[in-house]
């Protein structure tokens, strides 16, 4: 098994001695850093860029810049997809958003995490888990969102919160750790 299979399996892999994952981390920060560096008003440009590092864009979007991401591909955004400046997305993982997602500056999707073991972790090895964000989920600034975690339909998620448990639909969540606070 390659070290990027073991990746999209969400097992153990090696991040930082694989040549392939080095070379396509490094394409990818090269197309973010051209997307980053075009004029702000070059909509048509950006919006191409966008579909050139996004796995799957199902509609209209816009994503401000700056915007960082690690492979691009295994990122899927829904119709309607609004996100502020300063976004980063670890996408070892798949990252997906539904429709009508919206999402304040200085947010993080991490699906990366590394092995609590100092040895292993000293090694560059790593694992990584999904993130799914539903339909119509709003995210107030700063917020972080950590590996496997699953956001529910219509919620919306304070500002500076760090998700590390899922949140269930129709809901609001605020704090560190992140908690529902009230249903909607």
């Amino acid at each position: 098994m390659t070290e990027k299979e073991k990746m999209l399996s969400g097992i153990i892999y090696d991040a930082n001695n694989d040549q392939q994952l080095i070379s396509e981390r490094l394409e990818c920060k090269e197309l973010c850093r051209d997307y980053n560096e075009l004029r702000p008003k070059a909509m048509a440009e950006r919006t191409a860029l966008l579909k050139k590092i996004l796995g799957c864009v199902e509609g209209d979007l816009l994503v401000e810049q700056p915007f960082l991401c690690d492979y691009g591909y295994n990122i899927r955004v829904g119709r309607n997809f609004y996100a502020n400046h300063n976004l980063i997305i670890l996408d070892e993982a798949p990252v997906t958003f539904g429709d009508n997602v919206f999402i304040a500056p200085n947010c993080g999707f991490y699906t990366a995490g590394h092995p609590l073991d100092p040895a292993e972790r000293n090694r560059g090895l790593e694992y990584a888990k999904p993130i799914t964000v539903g339909n119509s989920v709003w995210f107030g600034a700063c917020v972080t969102v950590l590996p496997g975690v699953t956001i529910g339909d219509n919620c919306v998620i304070g500002a500076g919160s760090v998700v590390v448990k899922d949140i269930p639909a129709n809901s609001v969540a605020v704090g560190n750790p992140c908690k529902v606070v009230k249903s909607i």
